[in-house]
């Protein structure tokens, strides 16, 4: 089991400073993680997310719609678009009345992609939390929001 004081060799002023940086800190780990979890796909975790956005919905999606249902709300979600874009994972679509609109569409390749990732990545980031400490962890960030 981690512990932030030793990992960082530091104190805290108190409990809710070591909370905060607590978070940061095991966030940055999550990311390091997925990214290197991501990095044999040649892909990354946002557009992963991407990927599976498009999946879900089922149907072509505006850019914008894609940006707002992001985990990670990336500024840069359009070059992650044009990478997958590049890549044959997903299709822009112009809309026949209005240029200005463009639509996302994954296609089979995408589709594809997404079967050949396991879905164990997240599991493996939890292991060693039960389901009650789970609700309980996901409770406390909902309630710090």
């Amino acid at each position: 089991m981690g512990d932030l004081a030793k990992d960082i060799n530091s104190t805290f002023p108190n409990n809710r400073v070591k909370a905060l940086l607590n978070i940061i800190y095991t966030a940055n780990w999550i990311t390091s993680c997925q990214n290197e979890f991501f990095k044999d796909f040649g892909i990354s975790p946002q557009q992963y997310n991407i990927l599976r956005i498009l999946r879900g919905a089922g149907e072509p999606l505006k850019v914008q719609t894609i940006k707002d249902r992001m985990i990670e709300r990336s500024p840069n979600a359009t070059r992650l678009m044009d990478k997958l874009c590049a890549k044959n994972y997903i299709e822009r679509l112009p809309s026949e009345h209005d240029r200005r609109v463009v639509k996302i569409v994954i296609t089979q390749n995408g589709k594809d992609l997404l079967e050949s990732i396991p879905n164990n990545l997240n599991k493996e980031l939890l292991k060693n939390l039960n389901e009650e400490e789970a609700k309980q962890l996901s409770d406390l960030l909902d309630k710090m929001r």
